[in-house]
């Protein structure tokens, strides 16, 4: 069938008329009755988040998510939009998108009145209902709802007609999902003001008092220090959320490791890369290591984008020593951690006493998440054939991030029980670059379990030596 072109087909055809909130929760039963997978590329909140979110849509409210930074926030609200109708109607030419059914600007009023059933429409997508603004400072009235227009003014119009208004982001965003982030960023005076609109109805723009019975859900983010604390976001406006979602942080390395998959984007082209799974496990492990960190600012918070540039660095590092060694492919080692640590080091807020030692507790971090990942995986595992080499034979191996794979196992040569060592890490193929990176992980997990000593030069090559 044909989309409706004028409001008379459309009540022909029998478009139902819904608002906004009415349209998400329909859609919203239709899918959990299918059951579908509501927002996919969310990842670790399946029995917490996602819930309280369902719930809040059915229930009819505006949402407000409290969560520290990178948390997903923003992506949840954008899957929302997901919800809506792929397409709907509105009266053409309408700076509101105003219901066919339910015009409320003046413009499409006296159109409606005049024109009757004859009047044009438009159809809107999903994508065109959806705005999103982060809050600042110097976000004005203007911007969010409208301010008189002047050139509508110098064209005849008394600034008493509603038609000088040039309407701001909200009104535009009639009949779709407007999204505020941070929101007790935004001025006292501009919340009094949002909440007038979406409360009372109305708002006064230069003096001018205009009625907007707005067909809209909003969704904002906040920080829920500045929610629960400051005192930044007025008593008013708190009260118009009906539903409030709060995120956290992925609660297992699992999660954060198929975050950190799906969001990564390695460098493409030059050479095949092969991250190992527990080098991907000490990113997470480093992670949750500085979350728990009394050290660190967890007001602030961790976030999940510092595990993804984590693992970004460690494939450039890879990718580098493989191009410039002319290997065929490229595999993170232990030696390309600390260039992980010098890159990410000013996304981490520590508190104000540690200043100075925030390289070392970096380390400090780095060095408890590699030993938990080397006990995880190799806790029984009999290392004793490599550790012989060192005690019996003088063996002392050294390595940069710049030392090629086969120079590396070369200076071990063949090593009983390689292959097991390679099944344990949970490395199904074998190739020269993962066991130089197997090889280096054990080697590290030894010196950190105090049984090789390690010597590191400023600069120079990590040397690995018996402990006797």
């Amino acid at each position: 069938m044909g989309r409706a072109a004028t409001i008379g087909e459309l009540r022909a055809s029998g478009y139902p008329d819904r608002t906004v909130k009415e349209e998400l929760r329909e859609n919203l039963l239709a899918r959990l009755a299918r059951g579908e997978d509501l927002f996919p590329s969310i990842v670790g909140f399946g029995d917490s988040v996602l819930p309280a979110l369902e719930r809040g849509i059915l229930a009819g409210h505006d949402l407000i998510l409290l969560g520290e930074r990178g948390q997903a926030k923003t992506r949840l609200i954008r899957r929302i939009v997901d919800l809506l109708d792929e397409e709907v109607p509105a009266i053409a030419g309408c700076e509101v998108n105003d219901h066919p059914y339910r015009p409320i600007c003046a413009r499409c009023r006296r159109l409606v009145a005049e024109e009757g059933d004859a009047v044009p429409l438009t159809w809107l997508s999903r994508e065109e209902r959806y705005a999103e603004k982060l809050a600042t400072p110097d976000t004005s009235v203007g911007d969010l709802i409208g301010d008189v227009d002047p050139i509508r003014v110098a064209e005849g119009r008394y600034l008493a007609d509603e038609l000088t208004i040039h309407y701001g982001l909200i009104p535009r965003t009639n009949r779709g999902i407007v999204a505020i982030n941070e929101l007790p960023d935004l001025p006292e005076r501009i919340q009094v003001a949002l909440f007038n609109i979406l409360e009372e109805r109305d708002v006064q723009i230069r003096g001018y008092r205009v009625r907007l019975p707005l067909d809209l859900l909003l969704v904002v983010t906040a920080n829920p220090d500045d929610y629960t604390h400051r005192g930044r976001i007025v008593s008013p406006l708190k009260d118009r959320f009906g539903t409030q979602v709060r995120t956290h942080y992925p609660r297992t390395l699992q999660d954060e490791i198929r975050i950190m998959e799906q969001e990564a984007r390695p460098p493409a082209g030059a050479v095949p890369l092969r991250v190992p799974v527990y080098m991907k496990e000490i990113l997470a492990a480093l992670t949750a290591e500085l979350r728990r960190s009394p050290h660190v600012n967890q007001r602030s918070g961790v976030s999940v984008r510092y595990s993804i540039g984590n693992l970004e660095t460690l494939a450039a590092a890879a990718i580098r020593r493989a191009v410039r060694a002319g290997e065929p492919e490229a595999v993170p080692r232990v030696c390309d951690l600390p260039a992980v640590l010098g890159s990410s080091l000013g996304r981490v807020e520590f508190d104000t006493i540690e200043e100075g030692r925030e390289e070392e507790i970096l380390a400090r971090a780095l060095k408890t998440a590699e030993l938990e990942v080397f006990r995880r995986r190799l806790a029984g595992f009999d290392l004793q054939p490599l550790l012989s080499r060192f005690e019996t034979e003088g063996l002392v191996v050294e390595t940069s991030d710049l030392t090629p794979a086969a120079e590396l196992l070369a200076q071990v040569g063949e090593l009983p029980g390689l292959a097991k060592l390679l099944r344990r890490l949970g490395v199904e193929e074998e190739s020269p670059g993962v066991a130089a990176s197997a090889l280096e992980f054990a080697l590290e997990g030894l010196h950190l379990s105090r049984r090789l000593n390690k010597e590191v030069a400023e600069g120079g090559p990590v040397r690995y030596l018996g402990a006797g």
